[in-house]
């Protein structure tokens, strides 16, 4: 491992464990955790179906089909929304899907711009599969 690399890796491991002297990780950890637990509900609140474990900070949003992956990318790219598509071969040729990682440094505001376009494309494109019923106007707490 190059010098650098382990030199970063230390400076985050101190800042993380609070050895730096302040509690900025302790803060990021929080916020990552409900940047998460904020995301992943909405997702599950417009109809989508997500994998993954609910602390994770990368969000899978299941596509299944192949034909919705390409669409589902470039219509997000349009709306200026970062997303990572995988398909077959890297998954089962039904199981495509989109990752969407999630970070301390994302605000309410960028987060909620990022799930109203996601709403959109996945109305557009026919991906919200979920039989699991919620409420659309029901407030998710942040």
């Amino acid at each position: 491992m190059a010098p650098p690399s382990i030199q970063q890796i230390l400076s985050s491991m101190t800042i993380m464990m609070g050895r730096d002297g302040t509690d900025e990780g302790a803060i990021r950890v929080r916020q990552l955790a409900r940047n998460i637990a904020y995301f992943r509900q909405r997702l599950r609140q417009m109809g989508f179906i997500v994998y993954g474990n609910d602390d994770a900070p990368v969000v899978p949003l299941m596509l299944y089909l192949p034909s919705k992956v390409t669409c589902f990318s470039r219509e997000l790219l349009k709306r200026h929304v970062g997303v990572v598509v995988v398909g077959f071969p890297a998954t089962p040729l039904t199981l495509a899907r989109a990752r969407f990682c999630v970070s301390a440094s994302h605000t309410k505001e960028l987060l909620d711009q990022a799930l109203a376009a996601i709403d959109v494309v996945g109305d557009n494109i026919g991906a919200k599969l979920s039989r699991k019923k919620y409420r659309r106007g029901e407030v998710i707490e942040y």
